[in-house]
C-alpha cells in the first residue's frame, strides 16, 4: 500500500479523516507499541507518512479492530495473518467491518479472573473443593495464581447441575458429548452459512439492495435463531427416543 502524502493521489484520504498514531491507539484501544509491530509484520499497511509525520485511516483501525477480534477467538499471530492475507486486496473498511460482524455474534465471553469469595457471590451459593473441581472439569472454572478465571455467562448452567446432584461421572460424559457433537454442528453450519448464505448476503450488500448496517444486525440475530432452531430440534428428537423407547417396551 502506498506511503504517499494524502494530497499526492486522488484516491487519497481527506486529510480530515486521517488520525494521528495517538488517535488511533485510542480508537483502537491499542497500544504504540502493538502498531509498530503488527505493521513490522505486515498485518497493517505502513503509515501514510507527510513530512516526519506519520497518518493512518479507518483501513488501519478497521484492521487493528479485526486483529483483536480473531485474537480473542484464540487465533495465533501467524493464523492472523494467513487471515488478513486472504481479504481481497481493495477491501474497504466496511468490508472488513463486515468479515468482523461474522467473527462477534459468536464470540466467547472473555473470563474474568476473581477472588473465592466473588466466586460463591456470582454462583448464588457456597462452592466445596469438589465442587470447583466439577466447574474445573466442564470448563466453567479455572484455577490461577490471582484465584479463579470463570466463564460467567455459563456459571449458571454449572451452577445448575450442581445443585440437581448429579453423579460427576455422568456429568462429565454429558459435557464430552455436548463438545463432540457442538463441533460438529458448527463445522456443518459454519460451513452452510459460508457457501450458501454469505454470498448472498455479500451480493445484495455488494449491489446496494441492504445497507451495512442492515446486513450486520442480520448477522447479530442469527445466533440466538440457530440456538432455539438446535433447541427445538433436540427437543422434538428426544421426544421422537422416548416414543421409540416405549414402543419398544410394549413389544
Amino acid at each position: 500500500m502506498s506511503t504517499e502524502s494524502p494530497s499526492s493521489s486522488a484516491g487519497a484520504p481527506a486529510e480530515r479523516d486521517l488520525l494521528t498514531l495517538e488517535e488511533l491507539t485510542e480508537r483502537a484501544a491499542t497500544s504504540v507499541r502493538n502498531v509498530r509491530f503488527y505493521t513490522s509484520k505486515g498485518l497493517l499497511p505502513p503509515a501514510i507518512r507527510r513530512g516526519r509525520s506519520a497518518y493512518y485511516t479507518a483501513d488501519h483501525l478497521a484492521r487493528l479492530e479485526m486483529i483483536r477480534e480473531l485474537q480473542v477467538h484464540g487465533f495465533t499471530l501467524a493464523a492472523i495473518e494467513k487471515y488478513l492475507a486472504r481479504l481481497p486486496e481493495d477491501a474497504t473498511p466496511q468490508d472488513i467491518a463486515l468479515h468482523r460482524t461474522l467473527l462477534a455474534p459468536w464470540m466467547p465471553e472473555l473470563p474474568e479472573t476473581v477472588t473465592r469469595d466473588e466466586l460463591e457471590r456470582r454462583a448464588g451459593r457456597a462452592l466445596s473443593e469438589e465442587d470447583v473441581d466439577t466447574l474445573e472439569a466442564f470448563g466453567i472454572v479455572g484455577r490461577t495464581d490471582d484465584g479463579y478465571q470463570v466463564a460467567t455467562s455459563h456459571l449458571s448452567v454449572g451452577v445448575s447441575i450442581l445443585e440437581l446432584g448429579m453423579p460427576l461421572e455422568a456429568a462429565l460424559v454429558s459435557h464430552e458429548i455436548f463438545q463432540k457433537y457442538g463441533r460438529a454442528l458448527a463445522v456443518e453450519l459454519t460451513e452452510n452459512f459460508r457457501t450458501r448464505a454469505w454470498p448472498a448476503y455479500k451480493a445484495a450488500y455488494t449491489e446496494g439492495g441492504v445497507p451495512p448496517e442492515r446486513l450486520q444486525e442480520i448477522i447479530e440475530r442469527l445466533k440466538p435463531v440457530t440456538v432455539q432452531a438446535l433447541v427445538a430440534a433436540f427437543e422434538a428428537a428426544v421426544d421422537e427416543q422416548k416414543r421409540q423407547t416405549i414402543a419398544k417396551r410394549a413389544q
